[in-house]
């Protein structure tokens, strides 16, 4: 029944999406939140709410533009139950920015693939990483994307490997000078840093571990079909797959190196994940076992509340 709702792109589906990600929400705010309810902390939520919607609705527009993923929604029910089961991907304000942020850059990166109005493209991707990289310092590292799309397409012209640092530049000196005039200093605006921690206690608990293992063990499964069905792809549309691919590695990074680790450094994975699971979903042939795949997914955020 769960893949034949989602197994076409339907209306009804981003309806239930949405009801999935507010249940996140409702369900994070009662038990994180230890701030009284003023009118002005809803607000800030709702805020909160439509930046992660909004998130995967670029989500599913960045899989359907670039055909990562046949004619269905999988990927946005996944993401809608990975929030789910990491709770604390949306209490983060910094991190919620800035994966919208990295979305927006993916997008560009992405469309890369077309060829045409490369040096607009170049510099948005830039410009939209080095704003992630405000609000979470460790998202620079998706600039490497950019580095591995030039490659990829084997660009050769120089212009097109000195534009994204005229992107990141231009973030910077803007930064810099807002720093200035509001807080008469050179870097008051920038309030992510370059810390590392390696302290993964706050991991320790049962409900998580299961959750992150589970979702691993899925992931890890799946990455191998994804792989080998890369091969297969169109010879046009592989970069754009091992793209997807680099965006998993580099987000694993980002949670290696966070500064704080609290789970919500999570949510980055979640897009490269949603997708590749999606793809090794599309390659089972035996709807029962695609059943039982989802369900096992739906199933995993109501272990990580009881645990």
């Amino acid at each position: 029944m769960i893949t034949s709702i989602f197994s076409k792109s339907k209306p009804i589906n981003f309806i239930l999406v949405f009801f999935i990600t507010a249940l996140a929400f409702l369900i994070a705010n009662i038990k994180f939140s230890i701030q009284p309810l003023t009118i002005t902390l809803v607000m800030e939520k709702v805020v909160l709410f439509f930046v992660c919607y909004s998130s995967i609705l670029l989500l599913n527009f960045i899989v359907s533009k670039n055909g990562l993923t046949k004619n269905n929604n999988y990927e946005i029910l996944l993401y809608s139950l990975f929030l789910l089961a990491v709770l604390e991907t949306t209490q983060n304000t910094n991190v919620l920015f800035a994966n919208f942020f990295i979305l927006l850059a993916l997008r560009r990166i992405l469309s890369i693939r077309s060829q045409t109005k490369l040096n607009k493209k170049l510099f948005d991707a830039a410009f939209w990483i080095a704003i992630a990289a405000l609000f979470y310092f460790w998202t620079i590292l998706f600039f490497i994307l950019i580095i591995v799309a030039l490659m990829l397409y084997t660009d050769n012209k120089l212009n097109h490997w000195i534009i994204p640092f005229t992107g990141i530049i231009t973030v910077f000196v803007f930064t810099v000078a807002a720093s200035i005039m509001y807080y008469d200093s050179y870097f008051g605006a920038f309030k992510s840093l370059p810390y590392i921690s390696y302290d993964f206690s706050y991991y320790n608990t049962g409900g998580f571990i299961v959750v992150i293992a589970v979702l691993l063990i899925f992931g890890l499964w799946s990455l191998i079909f994804y792989t080998r069905r890369i091969k297969k792809k169109k010879k046009a549309l592989r970069p754009s797959f091992n793209l997807i691919l680099f965006a998993f590695i580099m987000a694993v990074a980002v949670i290696v190196l966070a500064p704080k680790k609290d789970s919500s450094e999570f949510l980055f994975m979640f897009t490269p994940l949603a997708i590749i699971i999606t793809n090794y979903i599309e390659t089972i042939k035996k709807k029962w076992f695609r059943e039982v795949f989802l369900v096992a997914l739906i199933l995993l955020p109501f272990v990580n509340l009881m645990l």
